[in-house]
């Protein structure tokens, strides 16, 4: 009884029956062989080397152990970067492999509109720095709904909220720059438990005095009331005639669901 080759003997085989050639971009299956002091031998096919380097393991930089990734003899699957040789070797990457899979998943994310909890991992004077499957990502001052982060007297609550998650959802994906956009107010607005109506009549608190408006608080949302829709009367010096935390009667007149924001009036209300 004739028998069974393994299967590196069949892989063989497939390869030399159907002229296989491996090019630039393309994802093959492999098996680590050994590990050197900048990389891991890897074979991807018979006679055929795969050399992984210790830079294109990883795509998300916090990930400190790689034992399971990276076990002795365990098979898993390549993007081929490169042919060198001077080695004699194919180029592999594990990072390049999570990278165009993560964009996969961030583009179904953003199609579907989903809200995502994200890390808070720094802030800068421009909003917070985050990351999505690994992609770094950016989340605007303007569209932080929580006020008290905003403010920069507040460092401790900063540096305690660190690496706690907040819902967001993606504003803008450009793959080409690796550049990711989130929006917190965007997903703050859209989990409010109330569903705002053009038109609709309601009471908000005043939580912020500006000289061009009010913030209020409207179930747990906060809307602008600009000064133009205050009145038909120029108001001077605004803070004269409102104090914080005073309900007022408003009307719901616009709404952007993808930015997050709600602008309310007081016009033509009795």
């Amino acid at each position: 009884m004739k028998k069974k080759g393994n299967k590196k003997d069949r892989f063989a085989r497939i390869l030399k029956k159907y002229k296989y050639n491996l090019n630039p971009g393309d994802i093959v299956a492999g098996t680590i062989l050994h590990i050197e002091s900048s990389g891991f031998l890897v074979n991807i096919g018979d006679k055929i080397s795969g050399y992984l380097p210790k830079e294109e393991i990883k795509l998300i930089s916090e990930q400190k152990d790689n034992k399971n990734l990276l076990m002795m003899n365990t098979t898993r699957e390549f993007f081929l970067v490169k042919y060198s040789f001077s080695t004699k070797q194919y180029i592999i990457s594990i990072k390049r492999l999570d990278y165009i899979r993560a964009w996969k998943r961030i583009k179904q994310t953003n199609m579907e509109d989903i809200i995502m909890h994200v890390p808070i991992k720094h802030y800068n004077k421009g909003g917070i720095i985050t990351s999505l499957e690994g992609i770094q990502g950016f989340i605007p001052k303007s569209h932080i709904y929580n006020i008290h982060i905003n403010n920069t007297e507040n460092e401790t609550k900063k540096k305690n909220m660190q690496y706690t998650e907040i819902p967001s959802k993606l504003l803008t994906i450009n793959e080409k720059k690796n550049q990711l956009i989130l929006s917190n107010k965007s997903a703050i607005f859209s989990l409010s438990a109330h569903k705002f109506k053009l038109g609709e009549l309601l009471y908000g608190q005043i939580i912020s005095i500006k000289s061009y408006g009010l913030f209020l608080n409207i179930y747990g949302i906060k809307a602008l009331l600009h000064i133009s829709e205050i009145g038909f009367n120029y108001i001077k010096n605004i803070q004269l005639f409102f104090k914080l935390g005073t309900l007022i009667k408003v009307k719901v007149i616009h709404i952007n669901k993808k930015q997050g924001k709600l602008s309310v009036s007081k016009r033509n209300i009795k």
